[in-house]
């Protein structure tokens, strides 16, 4: 597990004050500021942030340090990660997709399919994009990945036969 994880991201300037409008990826779009200082991915500089309104597309806030629309501007784009340790804790089944990311992934026989690359949402439920021999998109659902061990750093998945029903 990395010491960050991302929250979100500037989408850009709101209004003439250097508010900005955020594109919250947590489960609840408020808790980004509720995670203690936001750091870029760099970890060159650091925010705290008070939402100010819902807007479209996302929040309204303002980030300390930020006074000025230009301010706000130059800061479209750029990620915003919270420590680790500031995070909720998680149920026994959910996942942070950082730590998700990079695992090992094994069929239910043992043989290595290859690594978590990345986790998607396009409204139905995650997919998981193992890199491998051969690239899988596979449902993140108990039926195709019985087991996540984020100890052992590895994921058991049971993707479907291929041309098979």
């Amino acid at each position: 597990m990395s010491g960050r994880v991302c929250v979100g991201a500037v989408a850009g300037a709101f209004g003439v004050r250097g508010e900005v409008r955020l594109k919250s990826f947590c489960a609840e779009p408020a808790d980004i500021a509720t995670y203690g200082p936001l750091f870029t991915e760099d970890g060159g500089r650091s925010f705290s942030v008070r939402l100010t309104r819902p807007v479209t597309g996302g929040l309204g806030a303002r980030l300390s340090g930020v006074e000025t629309r230009e301010g706000a501007e130059a800061l479209k784009g750029v990620t915003l990660w919270a420590d680790r340790d500031a995070l909720p804790s998680l149920p026994d089944d959910e996942f942070y997709h950082a730590d998700l990311i990079g695992l090992e992934v094994v069929d239910t026989g043992g043989a290595v399919l290859g690594r978590v690359r990345a986790i998607y949402d396009h409204g139905a439920g995650d997919i998981l994009e193992i890199a491998g021999r051969k690239p899988i998109m596979l449902p993140f659902t108990r039926q195709f990945v019985p087991t996540v061990d984020l100890g052992a750093g590895r994921v058991v998945a049971d993707p479907p036969e291929e041309g098979g029903e």
